[in-house]
């Protein structure tokens, strides 16, 4: 259908001008949902999951309760953005560390939502779906559209700095990790219609590629509202 390619290219697009990945994210939702065509959002997916949305929710509520600690911080990862959401993680370990504050003491937790909901997934859907041309994200060892998650595990070479650990280590400290459904759900959909797959399928490998300790959560925009009721302070994690 020509909307389904109309569609495709914009969202595709967003990933060039981060600055405007926003609005072209809810222009693009907008549109899908007045034409009818957004599979996702319009009879497919999100319908489908209906039945299982009080079970992640309830899953989400208890999930928030490992939030421990006198010092706490939320990061808003709402796009890849060199892999800062991971960054700052570490560093709020890091520098607490520093002024002698144990990791016992403190959480740190990132919000993977929008563009950057592939940093939660295993690299087999990173390979499958091309997730690093899809999400503009480059391979820091090749410069060139990652088929790999560098940010889960990384090997060396994959951080400008060795010291920086990435989301399973920072895990083992006390770290929290979430991704948001509804992102799963909508970039599922985009994926189906640009390689001609069902979008249910595209979303199933998606949530059974979620690493392991990665809390799905009903909206990136949920998590951050509850992880501030849970004594988070809101971070942009940006540059």
């Amino acid at each position: 259908m020509i909307f389904n390619r109309c569609y495709t290219q914009t969202v595709f697009k967003m990933n060039k001008e981060n600055c405007n990945s926003r609005r072209s994210f809810i222009e693009t939702l907008a549109m899908g949902s007045a034409i009818g065509g957004l599979t996702a959002f319009s009879g497919g997916v999100v319908q489908a999951e209906t039945k299982s949305d009080s079970k992640i929710l309830n899953e989400a509520e208890e999930w928030f309760k490992g939030v421990k600690g006198t010092h706490r911080i939320v990061y808003d990862g709402s796009t890849p953005h060199d892999g800062f959401p991971i960054i700052w993680n570490w560093a709020f370990y890091l520098t607490n560390n520093q002024t002698d504050v144990p990791d016992s003491d403190m959480t740190a937790m990132t919000v993977l939502r929008h563009s950057a909901i592939p940093f939660a997934m295993n690299s087999s859907v990173w390979k499958k779906y091309k997730l690093g041309t899809v999400y503009g994200i480059n391979d820091p060892k090749t410069q060139q559209p990652s088929e790999r998650n560098p940010f889960y595990a990384p090997t060396e070479g994959d951080f400008p700095i060795p010291a920086i650990q990435g989301i399973k280590d920072l895990q083992a400290r006390g770290a929290m990790f979430c991704v948001c459904d509804l992102a799963m759900n909508f970039y599922s959909g985009v994926i189906a219609g640009q390689m001609g797959l069902e979008a249910a399928d595209v979303y199933s490998d998606f949530k059974a590629a979620v690493e392991p300790g990665i809390q799905i959560v009903p909206s990136g925009v949920w998590a951050l509202q509850r992880a501030q009721k849970h004594g988070c302070a809101y971070v942009f994690a940006g540059g």
